[in-house]
């Protein structure tokens, strides 16, 4: 899966490429990450050579037959969620940690709270664990494998367990880049059917 990310001087837009599986191979994700509200996503299906936007009431489905959700995948904007800190503990590869919960301010969200693992040295997230309507803990986020670009820190996998269904997705980002010289224009929806 690649990543590039759009200029500094406009709103922070992401286009996901995907390589991996063949079946789909060439499928474009679009994103336009805002401070508050719902972000704006579009998803290119080079199998359909169809665009189709992600509603705000749908965000809480799977992404491409995935255990993530589309909310999964958007942009934490601290501005999204209200917040209770828990305790400190160690997470990920023995790090000393922040354990807090935040609850999505977004009433679609399929999620009453996440409780997030953060690290004290650079805040980096290794765990959250979803909790759905009825409260009941449904899924877990592992994100592991980080590595720094730039000033920036990037976990290249990210595993889901769902554990209703007992099933896992990985996500591996490969080539990640950050200040490619694409324009504004080269985050709109029409552009994302150019990506190969």
């Amino acid at each position: 899966m690649n990543t590039v990310l759009g200029p500094r001087n406009i709103p922070r837009r992401s286009v996901v490429i995907f390589d991996k599986p063949k079946d789909v191979k060439g499928t474009v994700f679009l994103t336009h990450a805002h401070k508050t509200g719902n972000d704006d996503q579009w998803l290119y299906l080079p199998a359909l050579q169809r665009v189709k936007r992600i509603s705000s009431s749908n965000r809480s489905g799977p992404f491409m037959g995935s255990e993530f959700a589309y909310e999964d995948i958007s942009s934490e904007e601290v501005e999204r969620y209200g917040y209770n800190y828990l305790r400190e503990d160690l997470c990920g590869d023995g790090q000393d940690c922040h354990i807090f919960e935040r609850y999505p301010l977004d009433e679609n969200s399929g999620y009453t709270k996440h409780i997030v693992y953060a690290d004290k040295k650079f805040y980096r997230i290794h765990k959250i664990e979803y909790f759905d309507r009825k409260g009941a803990h449904l899924k877990t986020l592992t994100r592991s494998n980080y590595v720094q670009i730039g000033s920036f820190w990037r976990a290249t996998h990210w595993e889901m367990v769902n554990h209703l269904k007992k099933k896992s997705t990985l996500v591996v980002w490969d080539d990640r880049k950050f200040g490619t010289g694409l324009r504004e224009r080269d985050f709109i929806k029409n552009a994302i059917t150019r990506y190969k």
